[in-house]
């Protein structure tokens, strides 16, 4: 393959650096890579230093998709001027930050083929962006058999430090406070680690109407979740331009 364009969509995860370095070692010398980011003012503030990190180790400027017609990259005040969390319709700030984002980024360049962070296990994410989003995806990581815990072995064998979000818990270094999570140990740890973003995301949904969290087979609003509920590992789940929580 020579005298395409790749697009390489980093989320300020371990996964999706690996995928770009591994991306411009395989095809960089006859094709042309961007990296590019969609930028949400939602994650941890640590995520722009793993950014420019990242950037220094690829020798490769990381570009940014933003939507232009919404004119903002924060998750919380798409919510609010759409008067919408979360729920059947999914999630406003996914479609806004980052599948416009994305869409308006492809306009203004002939891209060939996008590479995201799916990691070796996966695959069957892989499968589905393919079938339900894009059908010219090159699985770097899944053809190379590179494993999320691979990929921070990779990260950390360069001497990068992973984003803060890992070392508390979180299974990316995705927005703090998924509005798309449901699950109770979820929102415990973030209650947790960020009762900040816990607060502000009660609020929100309270004044909303959204009730996040399913307990005991119920829907119910974050400022009712029980003190002593127990905490646990979460699920993986990934917010890229195709954002899944896996019922995280």
């Amino acid at each position: 393959m020579e005298d395409k364009t790749i697009a390489v969509w980093f989320s300020c995860g371990a996964a999706s650096a690996v995928a770009a370095k591994k991306t411009i070692e395989k095809y960089g010398n006859e094709n042309t890579i961007l990296i590019v980011n969609n930028p949400v003012d939602e994650e941890d503030a640590d995520n722009k230093r793993f950014l420019d990190d990242v950037e220094k180790w690829l020798g490769q400027e990381i570009l940014f998709a933003k939507n232009t017609k919404i004119g903002t990259t924060s998750a919380v005040e798409v919510w609010e001027r759409r008067k919408y969390m979360s729920g059947i319709k999914g999630a406003p700030c996914t479609l806004i930050l980052k599948k416009e984002a994305r869409q308006e980024f492809e306009r203004s360049r002939n891209i060939d083929y996008h590479v995201l962070g799916f990691t070796h296990e996966e695959k069957r994410r892989h499968d589905r962006f393919v079938k339900y989003e894009r059908d010219n995806v090159l699985p770097v990581l899944i053809d190379a058999e590179i494993t999320k815990q691979m990929c921070f072995e990779i990260v950390t064998s360069a001497g990068i430090k992973l984003p803060k979000a890992y070392s508390m818990g979180y299974p990316n270094a995705n927005c703090i406070g998924c509005v798309k999570a449901t699950s109770p140990k979820y929102w415990k740890l973030v209650r947790d680690k960020n009762p900040d973003v816990f607060a502000a995301r009660a609020e929100q949904s309270r004044r909303l109407g959204v009730r996040l969290v399913r307990y005991k087979g119920k829907r119910i609003f974050l400022d009712e979740l029980p003190e002593d509920i127990k905490g646990g590992k979460i699920k993986s789940y990934s917010c890229t331009i195709f954002c899944e929580t896996d019922n995280l």
